[in-house]
């Protein structure tokens, strides 16, 4: 999951890389001020976060969530798309658009002990990031056909070809993707080509050509996907006095 911030909290949220391959571990501090909080965007990721007495699980999203802006710290690792259900031994259909206690996955006595091993920690990023190594470690290596299916998607191939790259069928890659990402391919597809086009536009390319870039039809059908993906439309999603 992806949060927007605006110019006002760039200090509010930082992230790094984590150890762990193609994940990274972030902190922010929400005061519950009336705009501090922005939309967290679909993405295709996981979240495992924690914020004081509390470990939970954050699903893929197929559309916009609003955290609840109350204040607090809250810290979370984000799992590259299609690695967190091996880790966190759950499909991740079920828990598509869901924000879950880790009590209700796991044993309430290991979401007892972990979130007593978080709390207590003085850097509970780096306690964070230690807890999902050893659940990694216990996972074994991510599924590589997982990665190329995400990197095909990501580069704009349809779902048939993608499907004959990683030599499966179309109905076996649609099984695999629901366990994986919580969702078919057509929607990890679309929810890809989402965030290329915001990270285009961010970087200044009009809208137009951010359209053609990220493999839009026309600036329109890239408008049409925002707002219905994110529920805001792109001009209020990343600032006004963009062409």
């Amino acid at each position: 999951m992806t949060e927007e911030t605006g110019p006002g909290d760039a200090g509010a949220y930082r992230e790094r890389p984590s150890a762990l391959p193609g994940a990274v571990v972030w902190t922010r501090t929400a005061t519950g001020a009336p705009g501090d909080t922005r939309p967290v965007l679909p993405d295709g990721c996981m979240d495992l976060l924690w914020t004081e007495g509390r470990l939970f699980v954050a699903g893929p999203d197929t559309r916009a969530y609003a955290p609840d802006g109350g204040p607090g710290r809250y810290v979370g690792i984000r799992f590259y798309p299609g690695t967190a259900p091996a880790l966190l031994g759950v499909p991740a259909h079920e828990l598509r658009d869901r924000r879950v206690e880790l009590a209700d996955l796991w044993t309430a006595a290991q979401a007892r002990r972990l979130i007593g091993k978080v709390d207590a920690a003085s850097d509970p990023m780096a306690a964070l990031e230690a807890v999902a190594a050893d659940r990694a470690a216990d996972a074994g290596p991510p599924d590589r056909l997982l990665a190329h299916v995400v990197e095909s998607l990501r580069a704009g191939r349809s779902v048939a070809r993608t499907a004959a790259a990683v030599g499966v069928n179309a109905r076996l890659l649609h099984r695999r993707s629901l366990h994986a990402f919580g969702y078919g391919p057509k929607t990890l597809a679309r929810v890809l080509r989402l965030q290329r086009a915001l990270a285009l536009a961010r970087d200044g390319l009009p809208y137009a050509a951010t359209a053609a870039a990220a493999g839009f039809a026309d600036q329109a059908h890239l408008a049409r996907d925002v707002k219905e993906l994110t529920g805001l439309p792109l001009g209020e999603l990343l600032g006004v006095g963009r062409p």
